[in-house]
């Protein structure tokens, strides 16, 4: 198991949102990131998910 970071910016550089989880491995940290921005309604906004090596997991532009 690890933590997990996800993170969403809005256009101008602020930070929306700032939230740990933990996964079993990246693919499961993919998944529940993804799932983490449909529900909150952030899935086209500007965010990465990095795992505990500092290593991105999920990322949008």
């Amino acid at each position: 198991m690890g933590e997990y970071t996800l993170t969403v910016f809005s256009k101008s550089g602020e930070k929306l949102l700032d939230e740990k989880f933990t996964a079993q491995n990246n693919e499961e940290a993919k998944a529940i990131g993804q799932q983490q921005l449909e529900e909150k309604g952030f899935s086209e906004y500007t965010h990465r998910c990095v795992s505990p090596e500092a290593k991105l997991v999920l990322f949008h532009r």
